[in-house]
């Protein structure tokens, strides 16, 4: 019963930190919390849900989210960050949570507030390893998110592009002097944010085999935990924390109850704070945030 949970709390753990990179790559390069992530996680859901209710592929109703979530996040950076960037750090801030309203509220009248649910043959499938039994939607969400952990790693490591955000991670105005675009930087850190966001709505949605317009909430204040527990300015923490709090959160529903899971995980939250500020992995220096 062990390993089950473990693989179980690996998968969560995987959309976890797909998310927290979400919020980690807006956060490490910009210095802003994207409040609208959730949201855009929650459409993207939505997105591969109708294409898969169409009859079309998983690698569709993927595609389709990722591209949906990658949209809607440069329309955030156009409309709340990039005429607010001057502003205090609050405003951009306060502004995304004005468009995470609006597209709560969006989703709640284009799908409905009840469930949207796929059949019982999605969660049927499972692969037998001995005593373990691994559902397929399992082993899609671990591999997708391995694939794309992998290609963002590609990008920001390994590419002039991800080189220009590193610079704009370190110092804004040196990059510009250097020739750097910051301001097309800036929305690609938010698309590359809503890219992600979208896959693990799909992700998820595909694991529970359901999806809600407010599924964003729950699950985006956990990848809010993740991102603090692995380092909030350190993009890679959350490849760290988001298996650890996933397997934390599954083994506490599983030997505690699920009464407590959230005071376990927030509560594990709170102590790195109290113990480590800056996050299992440690802040870095700037240049290091990507």
């Amino acid at each position: 019963m062990l390993v089950q949970q473990l693989v179980n709390g690996l998968t969560l753990g995987a959309v976890y930190t797909l998310i927290a990179l979400s919020y980690s790559l807006v956060m490490g390069i910009l210095g802003i919390l994207n409040l609208a992530v959730a949201e855009l996680f929650m459409i993207g859901g939505y997105l591969g849900f109708s294409l898969i209710g169409l009859g079309l592929p998983i690698s569709a109703a993927l595609a389709a989210g990722m591209l949906g979530g990658g949209l809607l996040a440069a329309v955030i950076d156009r409309n709340a960050y990039e005429p607010l960037r001057e502003a205090p750090l609050v405003t951009p801030m306060l502004s995304t949570l004005g468009f995470s309203m609006i597209l709560q509220n969006v989703a709640t009248n284009v799908w409905g507030s009840d469930p949207l649910q796929l059949s019982e043959d999605f969660l049927s499938r499972r692969v037998s390893l001995g005593a373990v039994s691994i559902g397929l939607m399992q082993i899609v969400v671990i591999a997708a998110t391995l694939v794309l952990v992998a290609a963002l790693g590609f990008l920001v490591q390994r590419t002039s592009v991800g080189r220009g955000l590193r610079a704009i991670a370190e110092n804004r105005d040196v990059a510009r002097l250097l020739g750097v675009p910051a301001s097309r930087m800036t929305l690609l850190a938010f698309v590359l944010s809503g890219v992600l966001a979208g896959a693990a709505g799909v992700l998820i949605g595909l694991h529970y085999a359901a999806i809600t317009p407010y599924v964003g909430v729950d699950t985006g204040l956990k990848a809010i935990a993740v991102m603090v527990v692995g380092g909030a300015t350190r993009i890679w923490g959350a490849l760290f924390a988001g298996p650890l709090i996933g397997v934390i959160e599954v083994l506490t529903v599983a030997y505690g109850g699920s009464q407590i899971r959230d005071f376990v995980v927030y509560g594990c939250m709170i102590l790195v704070l109290l113990v480590r500020p800056e996050g299992l992995l440690g802040a870095g220096s700037e240049g290091q945030r990507a």
